[in-house]
């Protein structure tokens, strides 16, 4: 493992919610677009590579990440076809690759380097996990002696599971020795006939990889997919320049 780094930024979603005909990840936060927040930190770590998944009418966004490359994700069919999007760019590469949501700006420098280190001790895969306030509907991490074992999607998940309070963020940090083998295995059979990145876990674990989880705090993790969320970041933004 060498000490180099690259990242996936998944910036292929619309800003309907937003009520907005800008895409998503291009909304502000105190005056930077939520994309060029996460560059802006990642060059902060010394990420050379870094791709930026786009829709097909993504130009905006490709503008906007320059000098980075982009990919095109023709179809939304779920966020392991998302990364899996990034194939040609990253295939050869083979250090650690943190797969970020474009609409998650306040990830620290730090805890992306905490997720790396991790990778660079010998796991495949390491999740950025929270414990929110209320748990509500986000997938649970399922973690046994430090080894993550599964994520189980909140609409899947027993109440046993339901009632483990350690929740995915959507960040990863993948061993890019691997990235691309286990995304090649992700299936659809699901209600939604889409590639869930979540999926990456048992399939690492059925290969002997091991998996484990990092916790980040709740409000480094918050994504914005409203305008109410998108004022609550300026809000914890501002909480963690004075912190």
């Amino acid at each position: 493992m060498n000490n180099k780094i690259a990242a996936v930024i998944l910036g292929a979603g619309k800003g309907t919610r937003m009520k907005s005909d800008l895409p998503k990840v291009m909304m502000p936060v105190a005056g930077k677009s939520m994309i060029k927040r996460i560059i802006d930190t990642l060059e902060g770590i010394d990420v050379r590579k870094i791709v930026t998944v786009i829709s097909p009418d993504g130009d905006i966004v490709k503008q906007e990440v320059q000098p980075y490359e982009t990919c095109v994700q023709e179809k939304q069919l779920g966020t392991g076809h998302a990364v899996y999007a990034a194939h040609d760019l990253l295939k050869d590469f083979d250090g650690a690759v943190l797969v970020i949501f474009g609409d998650t700006p306040l990830i620290t420098g730090q805890t992306f380097m905490r997720a790396v280190e991790k990778v660079r001790e010998g796991y495949a895969v390491v999740v950025l996990g929270f414990t929110p306030e209320d748990p509500a509907r986000y997938g649970r991490l399922i973690m046994q002696n430090n080894e993550l074992v599964k994520i189980v999607e909140y609409k899947d998940a027993s109440d046993e599971e339901r009632a483990i309070r350690f929740c995915n963020s959507g960040c990863m940090a993948f061993d890019g020795a691997h990235l691309f083998n286990l995304l090649k295995k992700i299936e659809n059979h699901n209600a939604a006939g889409e590639f869930y990145l979540t999926d990456v876990i048992e399939i690492a674990r059925k290969e002997g990889l091991k998996c484990t989880a990092i916790e980040g705090a709740a409000e480094e993790v918050a994504s914005a997919n409203t305008r109410e969320e998108l004022a609550l970041l300026e809000t914890y933004l501002q909480g963690q320049k004075h912190a």
